[in-house]
């Protein structure tokens, strides 16, 4: 049995890849788990691809690298299709997770996979409608969690609120409580 899940997080610089990926490694955190969450880039400006990162463990972490095989992508951004080979290392039992409108069917035929899950939200419509601007980060990190139960949706709910309440007023903290349950609830499978 596998001990750490590894997400692989593709975005562009400026849609919170990683602040989720800190973000969902922090509410681990608080429920005993041990973790990692950080980015990969360099001199990007925003609006260019990135990756982050979180592995998440019952026991000690030693890799210290970045998600080279992981349990799961979330993609941020279709722009980064074909562009990027967001599947590159992901396993036959793995699973994908797109911010699209489209179906999960239309994009497994545009990842031209034939194993895995592929899920979608979308998470775009979700920020702009609750949030009022196109940051699909915290949607994406509650249908996440949903297909991929690694914590609870309490405790990522509680997360966000102790991380976002130190920064932001109640209305931008709950907008994301918001818009994290409805991408939870609203997002698709196979």
């Amino acid at each position: 049995m596998k001990k750490i899940t590894e997400v692989r997080w593709h975005a562009r610089a400026g849609q919170g890849a990683k602040t989720a990926a800190l973000l969902l490694a922090e509410a681990a955190l608080s429920e005993g788990k041990y973790i990692q969450g950080f980015p990969e880039y360099g001199p990007e400006r925003e609006g260019a691809p990135i990756k982050a990162f979180t592995r998440i463990s019952d026991t000690p972490i030693f890799i210290h690298s970045g998600v080279t095989n992981p349990d799961a992508v979330v993609l941020l951004d279709t722009t980064l299709l074909g562009t990027v080979d967001v599947t590159e290392g992901l396993s036959g039992e793995g699973v994908v997770l797109v911010n699209t409108s489209a179906s999960p069917q239309d994009i497994r035929k545009r990842l031209n996979i034939n194993e895995g899950k592929v899920y979608t939200v979308d998470a775009t419509a979700i920020s702009l409608e609750i949030l009022g601007r196109n940051l699909p980060n915290m949607p994406m990190i509650g249908a996440l969690i949903k297909v991929i139960p690694i914590l609870s949706l309490d405790t990522l709910l509680k997360g966000v609120r102790k991380k976002f309440g130190k920064k932001f007023n109640t209305k931008i903290v709950e907008g994301n409580v918001s818009a994290i349950k409805k991408a939870y609830e609203e997002v698709k499978s196979e």
